[in-house]
């Protein structure tokens, strides 16, 4: 029987069946689940023309968040690196078709071939190295950079997570915009201490004016944007255009003119009883005339 999961290691990589199936039969984790699916569904913005899409869940369990993919009429491909949590969506009888994968080492799917994804409180497990081998910027590129490849062109992908601090949040972002993605971070209730959640909310392709972020929920229920939001704690990352840092100018030095010339000569025969003043040339009208380039 396996062991207790450590503290920074991610706690599918150790469920057994016991521990599965509490985790499925627990009334809040359902609750939850289904609220944070459902929000994730609606920030997927799919449109509403009655046409079932493919889409990921990515991180499935035991198939809590697919079950809201399915009541809105989409297919769905769960992936899951617990073979327990798998085990319980199959006897729940799952709609979706379900592959046991390590997200961090790819998602072997044809490429566009998927209409979206969505994940609740998963990708962030692949920051923490729970093994040597395990470099979590290299799990972070494998998986955005087949997710990416996976997706139709102009999908979007929702990300539920809960990131440890904000080095983390920038890490899971910074890797997802080099592997093509843009979009960026949609907090709901950024005032509050446990309401807050993280959406990372992500579009196969390069920014447009066609293409925004949506609208986070605000404390009252209501619809707050982010740039609204004033509070340390939400840190919101916004997507712009890389540019190359100015050139350094030149500084051109202001030219000598004939006054300064004339004033400096006189200093130099002031001097000549000190041996100074010897040789110097005759004031003319040519003293401090600017040379042409070429005669």
């Amino acid at each position: 029987m396996p062991s207790r999961p450590e503290k920074q290691a991610p706690p599918e990589f150790f469920y057994d069946e016991t521990e599965a199936r509490k985790y499925t039969t627990s009334s809040r984790i359902i609750e939850i689940q289904a609220k944070l699916s459902e929000r994730a569904l609606e920030l997927l913005a799919l449109p509403d023309d009655g046409v079932s899409r493919l889409l990921l869940d990515i991180g499935c369990g035991s198939g809590l968040s697919g079950e809201t993919l399915s009541e809105n009429g989409h297919q769905w491909i769960g992936l899951d690196i617990s073979h327990s949590m798998l085990d319980i969506a199959l006897e729940r009888e799952a709609e979706g078709d379900l592959i046991l994968s390590d997200i961090g080492q790819g998602l072997g799917l044809r490429p566009g071939c998927i209409d979206g994804a969505i994940s609740i409180s998963a990708v962030q497990w692949l920051c923490n190295a729970d093994k040597s081998s395990n470099d979590p910027k290299l799990r972070l590129r494998a998986f955005f950079g087949s997710l990416y490849r996976c997706l139709a062109r102009g999908a979007r992908v929702v990300l539920q997570l809960y990131p440890e601090n904000h080095a983390q949040l920038e890490m899971i972002t910074s890797a997802a915009m080099r592997s093509g993605f843009s979009g960026g971070l949609v907090v709901d209730y950024p005032h509050s201490t446990r309401a807050k959640k993280y959406f990372l909310c992500l579009i196969c392709g390069p920014p447009n004016l066609s293409t925004t972020l949506p609208r986070a929920k605000g404390e009252d229920g209501g619809s707050c944007s982010e740039e609204s939001d004033s509070d340390g704690e939400n840190q919101t990352v916004r997507v712009q255009e890389r540019q190359r840092p100015r050139k350094k100018q030149k500084v051109t030095k202001k030219a000598k003119g004939r006054e300064w010339i004339l004033k400096k000569k006189e200093q130099m025969r002031k001097k000549e009883k000190y041996g100074y003043g010897e040789n110097i040339p005759p004031d003319t009208k040519y003293t401090g005339r600017k040379r042409k380039a070429r005669f």
